[in-house]
């Protein structure tokens, strides 16, 4: 095929294809185009090293291929930790547990106030005078749960 006035082996056009679609990646994240760009590239690499395939089975090539690196993909981040949900990410609460914090309102008959950098938190806990200090140990929505420290 004849692109740009260049010569283009069909090997050639999938791997430019798959380039392509890896960039996409790039621009617009989101951990999918880069399998089909596998199948593209896999196909490209197929059709340098049998260059007489017909179209029909470039297409069926590069469905299959692309399939299969969806499926590895889709189980690889199956099977993997989410670091996201361990540290916390956009879930303040979870970031909050075990500091140290003071008791602003005094925690009477378990339930008072803690200051937590410059706001008040509702607190649950073991009674404390204003002033105490408490960790914190849990949270359910935005109260937290104390303990003396």
């Amino acid at each position: 095929m004849t692109l740009f006035g260049i010569d283009w082996s069909p090997g050639a056009l999938w791997l430019a294809a798959a380039l392509a679609l890896a960039i996409a990646e790039l621009v617009a994240p989101g951990f999918f185009m880069i399998f089909i760009a596998a199948g593209a590239a896999l196909t490209g690499f197929v059709m340098l090293a049998v260059p007489g395939l017909g179209w029909i089975a470039q297409a069926l090539l590069f469905a299959a291929f692309s399939a299969t690196a969806v499926a590895i993909g889709r189980r690889w981040y199956r099977h993997s930790p989410s670091t996201a949900a361990s540290h916390g990410l956009n879930d303040r609460t979870a970031k909050l547990i075990g500091k140290t914090v003071e008791v602003c309102e005094a925690i009477v008959a378990g339930e008072g106030r803690v200051k937590v950098g410059d706001g008040a938190w509702a607190a649950t806990g073991p009674d404390a005078p204003a002033g105490a200090l408490v960790r914190i140990t849990g949270a359910t929505g935005s109260v937290l749960s104390v303990e003396l420290a």
